[in-house]
């Protein structure tokens, strides 16, 4: 049979083919979360106490009627223990329940059920071609980068972090989806954009920043140990929050319902608590605080992530994570004049997300696009710093397990 000259195959065509999938569906929820969140944009005050319970119930009640649609954690060990297969069967109730959680103010972001959405999408796909094994597990880690790089814009990036979430240590075990997962995430960007005509620039826009000598990296190594310092104290809030929701032996509505409460009351006290931090991170970019006021609300933050998810509402942790670090890089600048706001709030947003999430070179990559950030060698020291500082016991703790 005579071979082509080119090293184009039809695996990377059902690479892209899987890309442009997950990027339809990526840009139909989106658009749907977008239409449903300018609704409840128009409430605030103490309405919340009101919206917010009710909210809850609902999530709750779909949880109930359509059952319970994991978590990351889950997603994690189907990846090591089930060759990669996630379940479609999940999908209806993650994407109800996390189109609520989002779009009324919870906590947390859409990264969570859109990886577990386009990931299981790599599974569907997988099953309709009869493939097994690692070539199933590849094409689920494949749509779960696809599901990463439309909300952060960065394939390479979101390649990576789909690799390093799975595991505590290092990325090399699944190697080999490496290159369908890049495939796949160019595919599901492009359609992504087009769809949605999002900007293809930074997300959030800081002051430039150019690196001026070594005493950058030794700040970046200082706002590397605020970041891990800060890691462990939403670890240790999240895990005082778990706790409390397993003592209550009530049905799911209920615990929605009171952390619906919760998140109610944060949201009065503290309104930039409220919703997953992607805008509310420009605010603090361009506000004028007082340093008490944004360690304050870098707190509360983390209380409201841990409400939201142990609460049984559901997202993701990424974009609420580098919010509490924008907040607790602030206020260091705030300290000293000395210290450059950009290099402080990037580095400790990069900081406290690999202590949480052990993922150094995808939070570098990541936080590089979301920023604009040309030289980001400065964020790759606190990144690697947050991640030898963090807990010996990770926080996800399904990325502690190996087949």
């Amino acid at each position: 049979m005579k071979q082509s000259p080119i090293t184009l195959t039809r695996s990377m065509l059902l690479w892209a083919i899987l890309g442009v999938v997950c990027g339809l569906f990526a840009a139909t929820y989106w658009i749907v979360l977008s239409h449903i969140m300018q609704g409840f944009e128009h409430f605030s005050g103490l309405s919340l106490l009101i919206l917010m319970p009710l909210t809850g119930l609902c999530i709750g009640l779909v949880i109930h009627w359509l059952g319970n649609p994991g978590e990351i954690g889950l997603i994690i060990d189907n990846i090591h223990f089930k060759q990669g297969r996630l379940a479609l069967r999940e999908n209806p109730s993650m994407i109800l329940s996390s189109l609520l959680s989002i779009a009324s103010g919870g906590s947390a972001g859409p990264e969570a059920p859109m990886v577990q959405v386009t990931g299981s999408i790599g599974t569907w796909l997988a099953d309709r071609l009869r493939l097994e094994g690692e070539a199933l597990r590849t094409l689920s880690i494949a749509g779960m980068a696809s599901g990463f790089t439309v909300l952060f814009g960065a394939p390479l990036g979101s390649t990576f972090f789909a690799l390093e979430i799975l595991h505590h240590q290092h990325v090399a075990a699944y190697a080999e989806a490496i290159l369908p997962a890049l495939v796949a995430s160019c595919a599901s960007y492009t359609v992504f954009v087009t769809i949605t005509q999002l900007g293809i620039g930074p997300t959030w826009h800081f002051p430039q920043y150019n690196v001026a000598g070594l005493f950058d990296f030794a700040g970046a190594i200082l706002y590397g140990i605020v970041g891990a310092i800060a890691g462990w104290l939403f670890i240790w809030i999240f895990r005082r929050c778990e706790r409390l929701s397993e003592l209550l032996p009530t049905p799911i509505y209920v615990k929605t319902t009171l952390a619906g409460l919760g998140l109610g009351g944060l949201a009065v006290l503290f309104p930039l608590t409220r919703f997953f931090g992607e805008h509310q991170l420009e605010t603090i970019l361009e506000g004028d605080f007082t340093i008490s006021f944004l360690i304050m609300l870098a707190i509360a933050k983390m209380l409201a992530v841990s409400i939201t998810l142990t609460g049984g509402w559901r997202g993701g942790i990424i974009i609420p994570l580098f919010f509490i670090g924008a907040c607790l890089g602030k206020a260091i600048s705030m300290v000293y004049l000395g210290f450059n706001e950009t290099l402080a709030m990037i580095c400790v947003m990069a900081a406290i997300n690999a202590t949480v999430t052990r993922t150094p070179i995808s939070t570098t990559l990541l936080l590089a696009k979301l920023t604009g950030l040309s030289t980001f060698t400065p964020i790759l020291f606190a990144s690697l710093l947050g991640f030898f500082l963090a807990p010996r016991h990770p926080f996800i703790t399904s990325q502690a397990k190996t087949e």
